[in-house]
């Protein structure tokens, strides 16, 4: 390239000799070989022009003790480095991944970052399997990924990333095209999002020196042309003020110091003369001479120029601006619900998102962290750990789960139901806590009570309702007895009882008996001392019968709803029916571990006191241990029933004992939180082992404080009391059977006592329809004679049949009854009165009932008399 370049000045400047010497520098020495050096001094040197991309101290030393002019140009891939950075500053990032196509460009890059660069920066190089496996890798992940390469160059790497599944966020990616082939790309319609940065056409027009429009060929190369800039404005400033040859002796040089003044004054004067040329880029720090690349900044969705890159200062067009870069952190969390679990459909099948084929995470932790996002302007990435779940350290002393990717730095920081310990708090910083004071509780099922129409019933037991049944035969059949043989009986003592009394009958015993037990009472009471003796035994024994049902039938209904089986962790150790377990390898069953030691050292403690052969031994021995073997009790109870995998297997077990006789512990909130949308689960005695919970990020990070700020901050707006009621609200509990006991009793329970009496009312009726029938029949049963009315018994009668005969006998035996036979001049002198009658007996085939009874002593009007033959009339 150099060659290249002094051949076309030695054609364009006419009368100067150009002679070159190319001098390979010695990387590993960071130095030219000497007599390299010295050959050249000796042969005479009026120039010294350095295209290395490393530092040149040594070198510029060595012009200025030989009085030769010193011109560092950058030829190297460093000057897209420095725009890309500008443009990446611009964007507000901090950290970038370079990905570049060849092994020198990847020395001069790195090369650059060491001595003149405000990002952090990792670069990699022919990309390949494994570099992608390195980037994929990397934690943190990048703010940036910046390409710088050519056209063609560009699509193969774009190509591999793309397979490797690097290119998950387009917008992070930013492209620098080191040629005019931009045409050729591939993947522009495919990611839009991702930034290019475009060599300008005004770039080609600045470099060639020509006025625009020019045209640039696909093989212009533009650090050629940077080149042969440099050389001509060199060779011009020689012309115009020349410049000794330099020559050495023994590499000694023979100086003239007034020469050599003039001589950096002039190189000063001929760099700040090209410092106002466009072609070039000078920075005044280092005097390095690069070339002005114009770049275009393409961003989405326009895909159009929104500004352009100018000597590391970024122009944009109005109205446009850059989108800033938002911090990136991979964030660690585990499966527990309500905190962090991932999205399920009705069959329990993971939805994914679609875009990038991620679990969908939600929960109260979620949501925080969400909220943590949007304040502190960062996007995030959920990562959950490859083994385990929280973290526990083994016996070499090594983390899994959450602590131990905080500790290798796979996450930036975690954000679970990680509760804050001592053993946590060695490896890893807690920031303030944002969950309040959460502890063990236990949780049980509410035991499912049998429901019964009839359960009243079960008040009392079976051989109890028959003792009573018997008592009530009993005493219908002793007080049937007692009224039939007592002599002092209503039946057998008629003198003492004229008017009418109840006659107890076998019948009537049980009908007393029976009404008897009952408010309603029985009725009339026996006559005789005996009688009522028994009466008021059996009345003494209904009411304490009725009164023992009474209390007994609240208590049962009642007392049964009010308890549950146990009502603390230490009434739960003591009992052996329930069993109960914990989430195996849980901060919780760590809990009853530790406790189980504790008691375990306690114990030794306490025995090799008492045992002590010391003076005061004596008053330490005590016959009983003074402390409760509480824990160890549990802890083996807890391994007996088998810890279960998950939360999840721990709740299931619970809801599959009817009969509450299982118990799961765990976290309170995690416990509370399942009772709110289970009417099954109750909570049992009161939290304990209370402990926060909070973030975890690694030792000595700077997000410590950040993180901190905003949770305070957050407290302040009353943030984490609206999540608390988003997710621990009750809403499910709504719709939950009501079994306070202020709302009485239901109807399951005495139903029974509704079916009895609608039993009684069926009876009544069919009992009722048996009597019409019964009745019916027997009034169909009898034989019926017509009368003829007393009005009609002049008439004649048309028919001459037998019933017509059996009529008129009748009539006359009535009227000869009442003396109705009389003369007819009487009847014709006036009224016949019923009332006068002459004194005859009365035949003895008519009769009036059983006994005569004259209808005028019962009322004063006579309606009617009825008169029925108590033998037949012939």
């Amino acid at each position: 390239m150099v060659g290249g370049a002094i051949k076309k000045m030695s054609a364009k400047v006419k009368g100067v000799t150009i002679q070159d010497y190319y001098v390979q520098y010695d990387r590993e020495r960071l130095q030219m070989d000497g007599d390299e050096q010295c050959k050249c001094s000796c042969n005479g040197v009026s120039v010294l022009l350095d295209v290395t991309w490393i530092d040149a101290t040594y070198v510029s030393n060595a012009a200025a003790e030989f009085g030769i002019p010193y011109f560092h140009v950058d030829l190297s891939i460093q000057t897209y480095v420095k725009l890309m950075e500008s443009f990446l500053l611009a964007r507000a990032g901090n950290d970038v991944v370079y990905i570049l196509p060849y092994q020198e460009d990847v020395d001069a890059t790195i090369y650059l970052l060491m001595s003149d660069s405000y990002l952090r920066a990792i670069v990699f190089g022919e990309l390949d399997e494994n570099t992608v496996g390195r980037i994929r890798d990397l934690r943190p992940y990048p703010s940036f990924y910046a390409v710088i390469a050519g056209t063609m160059e560009m699509n193969a790497i774009l190509h591999k990333a793309i397979d490797g599944g690097l290119v998950r966020k387009p917008e992070k990616w930013n492209l620098l095209f080191t040629d005019f082939q931009t045409d050729k790309y591939a993947h522009g319609d495919t990611y839009p999002e991702i930034h290019r940065l475009l060599l300008g056409s005004n770039t080609c027009c600045m470099l060639l020196q020509h006025l625009p429009p020019c045209i640039c060929s696909d093989s212009f190369h533009p650090m050629s042309v940077h080149l042969e800039n440099v050389l001509e404005a060199i060779v011009e400033w020689s012309v115009q003020g020349p410049i000794p040859l330099v020559r050495a002796l023994n590499c000694t040089p023979d100086l003239d110091q007034e020469l050599v003044g003039r001589v950096i004054t002039a190189r000063e004067e001929l760099l700040n003369q090209m410092a106002l040329m466009a072609p070039f880029w000078i920075a005044q720090e280092n005097s390095l001479i690069r070339p002005n690349l114009n770049l275009s900044i393409i961003s989405s969705p326009t895909n159009q120029s929104i500004g352009s890159v100018v000597q590391g200062q970024i122009v944009l067009a109005k109205n446009e601006s850059l989108p800033t870069n938002k911090r990136f952190f991979r964030v660690g969390t585990t499966e527990s619900i309500p905190w962090a679990y991932r999205k399920r459909d009705s069959t329990g099948k993971i939805l994914r998102n679609p875009t990038t084929g991620e679990p969908i995470w939600e929960g109260y932790c979620i949501d925080f962290l969400h909220q943590l996002s949007v304040v502190m302007n960062f996007d995030y990435d959920l990562v959950s750990p490859r083994n385990g779940t929280f973290g526990l350290r083994d016996v070499d002393g090594k983390w899994d789960g959450l602590v131990g990717d905080l500790v290798v730095g796979e996450i930036d920081f975690a954000i679970a139901s990680l509760k804050m310990t001592a053993e946590r708090e060695e490896v890893v910083d807690f920031v303030a806590p944002y969950f309040e004071q959460t502890g063990i509780l236990i949780a049980m099922r509410k035991p499912v009570r049998e429901t019964s129409l009839f359960k009243f019933m079960t008040v009392l037991r079976l051989e109890v309702w028959l003792s009573i049944l018997l008592a009530i035969v009993a005493t219908a059949v002793m007080l049937w007895l007692l009224d039939k043989f007592s002599p002092y009986s209503a039946k057998n003592n008629k003198d003492a009882y004229p008017y009418e009394c109840r006659n107890f009958t076998l019948k009537e015993s049980f009908w007393f008996a029976l009404t008897s037990f009952t408010p309603q009472g029985g009725g009339e009471a026996p006559k005789a001392l005996s009688g009522r003796t028994l009466v008021a035994a059996y009345w003494l024994f209904v009411v304490l019968m009725l009164a023992t049902f009474t209390a007994n039938l609240a208590a049962f209904l009642t007392v049964e709803r009010m308890q549950t089986p146990v009502q603390s962790l230490e009434q739960l150790s003591r009992q052996s029916r329930i069993k109960y377990t914990v989430v195996k390898d849980s901060d919780t069953h760590d809990y009853f571990r530790n406790m189980k030691n504790a008691e375990d050292v306690l114990y030794q403690m306490w025995r090799n006191l008492t045992l002590s052969s010391g003076n005061d031994q004596a008053q330490y021995r005590v016959w009983d241990y003074p402390i409760k073997e509480q824990y160890i009790n549990i802890l083996s109870a807890i391994e007996s029933a088998e810890p279960v995998a998950t939360a999840a297997d721990g709740f299931r077990r619970v809801n599959e004992h009817l009969d509450a006789d299982f118990a799961f512990i765990h976290d309170s909130a995690e416990i509370r939180y399942e009772i709110s949308r289970n009417c099954n689960f109750t909570e049992v005695g009161e939290v304990f082992a209370e402990q926060p919970y909070g973030i975890a990020v690694q030792q000595g990070s700077h997000l410590q404080d950040e993180l901190s700020y905003f949770i305070l901050e957050l407290q302040k707006e009353r943030y984490f009391e609206s999540l608390t009621a988003k997710f621990w609200n009750n809403s499910a509990r709504s719709q939950c059977p009501n079994t306070d006991d202020s709302e009485g009793i239901t109807l399951e329970s005495l139903g029974g006592v509704f079916i009895a009496t609608l039993v009684g009312l069926a009876l009544a009726m069919i009992t009722l329809l048996g009597e019409v029938i019964y009745y019916r029949r027997k009034e169909n049963s009898r034989n019926f004679i017509k009368v003829v009315p007393f009005a009609n018994v002049d008439k004649p009668i048309e028919r001459q049949d037998r019933r017509f005969a059996l009529k008129e006998k009748s009539i006359a035996a009535v009227k000869h009854l009442l003396d109705l036979d009389v003369p007819p001049a009487r009847a014709r002198a006036g009224p016949v009165k019923i009332g006068t009658k002459k004194e005859k007996p009365i035949p003895k085939e008519i009769t009036i009932g059983s006994k005569f009874v004259s209808a005028a002593e019962k009322q004063q009007k006579l309606s009617y008399i009825a008169i029925m033959p108590r033998n037949p009339i012939h």
